[in-house]
Parts: structure tokens; sequence; C-alpha cells
């Protein structure tokens, strides 16, 4: 790398980007060079693509020097090389993790400069549970592995300032005096790119702020206060003050800010008749709680209640996709100005199922069970349909299926859901009484289902299993634990070997005597 030069004499500095697509590490790049050519250093960039978060991101590597007095040209290197960079610049917080793996971040050299926020990989979303991968490991890595880390939600102060997150990671660099350039040359070199200037520099000052500036630690975001539902009226809004008052004074204190969030997602999802049903259904649990333990069932049951009753399906994708709101963040994502049309194409692609789901529970059970109608819905709904949103007639499409939303609880997909619910309900219930640490394990066990089409299925398929163990677990003292195992098993791999390795376990499990002298497996 310092190829043409002595030992002793000036080294080039070394900065490297870590960047996806979308995220203008190829600008970044460019400015750097710019702001070192007309510094008067000489600059060279590369750079080696990858395919976003499933094989990497691209990596932007830039070597300067300052220009000799004899002219002398460097040999500047291509790649960079492990423990030999100054600067790691990574546009995501997961992406800097990457670059410490690669050996490129030196604990006695390296300024490593990330954004905080996570664009979540491929591999993560794939888990059947929370697959995302910790954040806090990567941060004290980062800390541990360079010689000082700089670190804010660039990607937010971007959006903020209507930019890209490429110019808040620039004023980052020149808040971390890693590069020999005053403020002004930054500017400069934005200014002189001529492309989005103003809101490149305000995004700039703010990254430059986030790092140089400490910012004060923040109270913890309070309970959403759940509003009217669209359309809504004022006696909607009478019992949604009702349905805050029995959050307030009928429950635990513990249990209340999930019990706001659960009204908050249910009011929005269907309307506050339907947020007073999930209230109901949460005190059932709140029968069998109490201080000792913390209201944890209760608290448990307030958040996996209100996620199965907020299930997904096509009306609620419709809904959402029609949304003003959604619109209105398309077109903020996409910078669009004020004299241009955006053109929005969604994909729809329903199975049998889903379509069957949607019809009145009587009429979807009919066409379910009839080979004729089933192979004729197939036919029409064999192919995906691109629908153009930005049209009258594709709009309109989506609207009416949104509209459904007042049918809801008539169709077979609210009858299938509102069975499973009671069943599961009525089984953690059941087990309240006599053991608690069990009936908390069963309410956590509605983390296997979500999603919608092939992952709901699967899901299902899996809680059936995970809670038809407990007929083999059935009186013994550790079932609370064993349900819990089951669980970690049925969430750890799609494909589900692990739970019938989990699931074998249980079945050859020996005979336990019970606290009241019986025999049990």
């Amino acid at each position: 790398m310092d190829g043409g030069f002595a030992a002793g004499e000036e080294r080039p500095i070394c900065v490297a980007i870590m960047a996806m697509g979308g995220q203008g590490g190829g600008v970044l790049a460019d400015w750097i060079v710019a702001l070192a050519e007309e510094s008067g250093w000489y600059a060279q960039s590369t750079s080696v693509p990858g395919v976003a978060q499933r094989t990497g991101a691209t990596i932007y590597y830039v070597e300067m020097i300052r220009a000799r007095a004899d002219d002398r040209l460097p040999a500047l290197s291509l790649m960079p090389v492990p423990g030999d960079v100054d600067v790691v610049i990574a546009a995501e917080l997961m992406e800097a993790g990457r670059a410490i793996m690669r050996g490129l971040v030196a604990p006695d050299r390296t300024t490593l400069i990330a954004s905080s926020h996570r664009a979540f990989a491929v591999t993560e979303k794939a888990r059947p549970g929370d697959g995302r991968a910790d954040p806090a490991a990567v941060i004290e890595a980062a800390n541990a592995a360079s010689r000082r880390f700089l670190s804010a939600d660039m990607q937010a102060l971007a959006e903020q300032a209507g930019s890209v997150i490429s110019a808040a990671l620039f004023g980052a660099l020149a808040a971390s005096g890693a590069l020999p350039f005053p403020r002004a040359a930054f500017e400069a070199t934005i200014e002189a790119a001529g492309v989005g200037v103003a809101g490149s520099l305000r995004a700039f000052a703010a990254g430059f702020d986030a790092v140089s500036t400490p910012v004060a630690e923040t109270a913890p975001p309070a309970a959403p206060v759940p509003s009217r539902p669209r359309g809504g009226t004022e006696g909607d809004r009478a019992e949604l003050v009702r349905a805050l008052r029995r959050v307030d004074s009928d429950f635990p204190a513990p249990a209340r800010t999930m019990l706001r969030h659960g009204l908050a997602r249910l009011v929005d999802y269907q309307d506050v008749a339907y947020a007073h049903e999930y209230l109901d259904r949460v005190a059932r649990f709140l029968a069998h709680d109490d201080a000792g333990h913390g209201f944890a069932l209760t608290t448990e049951a307030a958040r996996q209640v209100a996620v199965a009753m907020a299930y997904d399906d096509v009306i609620r994708v419709a809904d959402l996709k029609t949304r003003t709101a959604r619109r209105a963040r398309v077109q903020a994502e996409a910078g669009v100005r004020a004299d241009q049309i955006v053109a929005t194409t969604e994909y729809f692609h329903p199975r049998l199922e889903e379509v069957c789901a949607t019809l009145p529970a009587r009429l979807g059970r009919r066409v379910e069970q009839s080979p004729a109608l089933s192979r004729l819905i197939g036919r029409v709904f064999a192919r995906g349909r691109r629908i153009r949103t930005d049209t009258i007639t594709g709009f309109g499409m989506l609207y009416a299926l949104a509209a459904l939303k007042r049918r809801r609880r008539t169709l077979l997909r609210h009858a299938r859901e509102q069975a499973h619910l009671e069943g599961w309900t009525a089984q953690a219930l059941a087990q309240a009484g006599q053991d608690y640490a069990l009936a908390l394990e069963l309410v956590k066990c509605r983390r296997l289902v979500k999603g919608y089409s092939d992952t709901h299925a699967r899901g299902i398929s899996k809680f059936a299993r995970v809670t038809g163990a407990l007929a083999l677990l059935a009186g013994r003292r550790d079932a609370a634990e064993w349900i819990r195992r089951l669980r970690e098993a049925a969430l750890a791999d799609e494909d589900g070997k692990m739970l019938d390795g989990a699931l074998a376990t249980v079945a050859t499990l020996d005979a336990v005597p019970t606290e009241r002298g019986e025999t049990v497996r």
C-alpha cells in the first residue's frame, strides 16, 4: 500500500465504506475523493460490489495522500488491508459488525463511524421467531475493536433533513477529525456536486452535530393513546374514553402500558367495540393473577391476545396500502417533488385459502368442500396480480377490499381465528389455578403463530404440536420448563427439525412423582 515511499515518509490515509444498495455509498466515496483532491491531495477510490445484506454490502475504498513537493506520484492500493485502515464508515449497524469480522477495524488505529439504525438481513427475517441479531453485542465489539467508535441514527437524521444517509455520514466523518480538512471544505464539496445541495447540507449538519455534541438521555416513550378510528362517530369517541378508563380502573399498573398498546392496535385494526372485547378477554386472566407474581400472566396475555385478535388478512393489507399516510411515506422516501407524479404497483397473489377466508363463513366452507368450485377459483387466482394503486381502477379495487373490514366478524377467517383464540386461552386458564408458570408459558406459545398464508399455517402447526405435548407433561413439576424448551425449539428453525427432536425427548421422559405423591410421566 505504501509503495513508492521510503520508511518514515508520510503514509496514505485509508477509508473503507460499507454500504448497501440505495444508501449512496458511491456518492460518499466520490465526495471524499473530491474533498481530498480540492485540498491538494492525491486520492484513489475502488469498490467491490456485494448483494445488499444477502452476501454483504458493497465495500468502497479510498486512499489519499498529500501531494509531494517533487510531484512524485504515489502508488496507492486497490483494496483495504486488514488492520491498516484509518476510517471505516458503516451505513448500518450490522455492517459495522461485518467490518470488524473482516479485520478492517484495529483498536490502535481505526475510527469506526456507524449508523445505529437496522436494516434487517434476510436470515433475520426468515427465522420463525424473533430472529433479530443483538445490536448490543455489535456495539460492545465496536467499542472494543476500534480506537474510537462514533454512532447515531444517521438514517433518521437524513430523513428528517429530506436527504439521504450518505450526507449524514459525511457530516459525521467531518466531525470525527479523522481527515485533516476543515468543515468548510466538506460543505464546499457538497455544494460543488450541485445535486440536492440544500437537503444534503442539512443532513450533513445533523450528522456533524450528532457525533460532536453529547445527546442527553431521553425518557422512554409513553404508552400510545388510541385515536378514534377513521370514520368513527362521537359515540365511538365516548366508548374509547370508557375503554381507557377501564384500563386505569380495572387493571393493575404493571399491565396498563401493554393494554394501551393493545387498545391502540385493535381500534386501528377494527373498531372500539373490538377493543372492549380485548379487555374482556384479558380480564379473564386477571382473575387468576396476583401481585405476588407481578401480574406477569395478565401482562403477557395483554400482549399476545392483542396480536392474536389483530391477525393478518388481505383486508388488513388492502387497508394499509390505501391509506393517505402510506402514500405520503412512499413519496417522502422517493424524494418526490410537488410537480412529480408517483406510479405505485402492488403485487397480490392470494391462494384459494385466502379467497375462501374472505367469504362469509358458511359460503367459504361450502367453496372449500366443493372440488368444482375450488378448481374454478383456483384457475381465476392462479397467477399473481399487479395492481396500479395510482389509477382509479386499481385503487378502487383495494379500497373496496379494505371496506370489508366492517364485515370481518362474519367472514370465515374471523370464525377460525376466534375458535383458535378461545381454545388457546381456555387451555392456559385451565392451568392458571394449579400451575401459574405453566399457564404463563402456554400464553407465550402464541408467539409461534404469525403472518399469513404458508407462514401462518406452519405457525399453527407448530403451536398445536407444542401445546399438544401438555398431555405428556400433565402433573410434572417441570412442565412449564418443558413447554418453554419446546417453544424455543419450534422458533429455532423453519423446518421444525429441532422441535421434532425435543418432542421425541419429551416422549421418553421418565415417570416423576408429583407433590401429592402420585407418579406421572
